[in-house]
């Protein structure tokens, strides 16, 4: 045979092993399948690179979340995914996202609440959060029950958190103790000719002439102080009719007045039938020196409590007022009293929570004028 043939036998024996088995880089380092291009198709969370092409599959892939902060498609459309959400940056040995600063959680897909809220809260994401989270809100007119509770809906529902404090605590990282707040010793009135006027709030029970469903069941009052601290008074049993309204206006007023710490120390409750017979109407007025100035409003307990929970309740038929439109609890009458921290004649020590009271002004909230210049 002549020498060109075996050069031409053994190029064809040369060729033939690359044509069938593929040999990819270090062998995909054993995370994925060497296809037969010599390119690797990587397992599921396994690349190479910021870009992650498949490579040799050495590196890990971090989990995704929407970005915080991204560049906007052709559409226009913000916070599409990212690895570790934009806000870490991925660790290609464990595939773990280490998190800047105020981030968290898989992917760095949530805020950190600041000092995890100093051991005197809650973190909660924003769609938790009810007007009722935040200090200084004491009543809110014309809102339905439902309306109390404003549904977020945006991107960040699940992401952006911050801080519920504890009863006595405040501050955006709850690290405060909070000061009692009353009214000012030196608050005037525009005319005092007219009766002086305390806090007078509405409550609207479900009635019928003919046929209440209500009548003996029970239900309690939740009352929310200053302070924040949530009190909840014992099962009171419901009446509709007009002979047994009195027993039941004092019932209301003793269950608010035996809450613990003389949290409410004044109270008058006035009932009375609607002249159309469908509601039972309670006015009731704050008029003890702890309650002078605006008070959250009253929370109607209406749900059954019978099993595993306290106080035990069979609950009430709590139908809104005007196409629920309109709360079954609503402010009437606006105080001439207002609600100062420290009376606004001191200054708070946040570490302790006592008031440090103006010269001349004395008291737990400096509300008592010691000194007349």
């Amino acid at each position: 045979m002549t020498a060109s043939f075996f050069i031409f036998a053994f190029c064809i024996c040369t060729l033939i092993p690359y044509s069938v088995i593929a040999v990819c880089d270090n062998l995909c380092s054993g995370r994925g399948t060497c296809q037969a291009d010599d390119v690797c198709k990587c397992y599921d969370n396994w690349g190479v690179g910021l870009t992650h092409t498949s490579g040799d599959c050495s590196d890990r892939i971090c989990p995704y979340e929407l970005a915080w902060v991204d560049k906007p498609n052709y559409k226009g459309t913000f916070h599409g995914y990212a690895e570790c959400a934009g806000r870490g940056v991925c660790n290609r040995e464990t595939g773990e996202c280490q998190c800047f600063d105020g981030y968290e959680g898989k992917a760095c897909s949530r805020t950190s609440c600041p000092n995890d809220c100093s051991g005197h809260g809650t973190c909660e994401f924003i769609d938790d959060l009810t007007y009722k989270t935040v200090h200084g809100d004491y009543s809110v007119q014309g809102f339905s029950d439902e309306a109390q509770t404003f549904t977020f809906h945006d991107w960040d529902s699940r992401k952006t958190r911050g801080c519920v404090c504890d009863p006595t605590y405040a501050d955006v990282d709850c690290s405060k103790r909070m000061c009692g707040y009353g009214t000012d010793p030196l608050d005037t009135r525009d005319n005092l000719l007219k009766p002086l006027k305390y806090q007078t709030q509405q409550l609207m029970f479900q009635s019928s002439i003919n046929n209440c469903q209500n009548e003996g069941k029970t239900f309690a009052l939740k009352f929310t102080s200053t302070m924040n601290e949530v009190y909840t008074t014992i099962p009171i049993a419901m009446s509709c009719t007009s002979l047994e309204l009195n027993d039941f206006v004092h019932d209301v007023q003793l269950a608010l007045l035996n809450l613990p710490n003389q949290v409410i120390n004044g109270i008058t409750v006035a009932g009375s039938l609607d002249p159309s017979g469908y509601y039972v109407q309670l006015n009731v007025t704050f008029t003890g020196c702890y309650n002078e100035g605006p008070q959250h409003i009253i929370e109607v307990v209406d749900y059954e409590c019978s099993s595993g929970c306290t106080p035990k309740l069979t609950g009430i038929n709590m139908n809104h007022m005007y196409y629920r439109k309109m709360s079954n609890v609503s402010e009437v009458q606006v105080p001439d009293f207002a609600s100062y921290e420290c009376g606004r004649r001191g200054k708070c020590d946040y570490t302790t929570g006592e008031c440090k009271c103006f010269e001349g002004y004395g008291g737990p909230i400096c509300g008592v004028q010691t000194l007349i210049v």
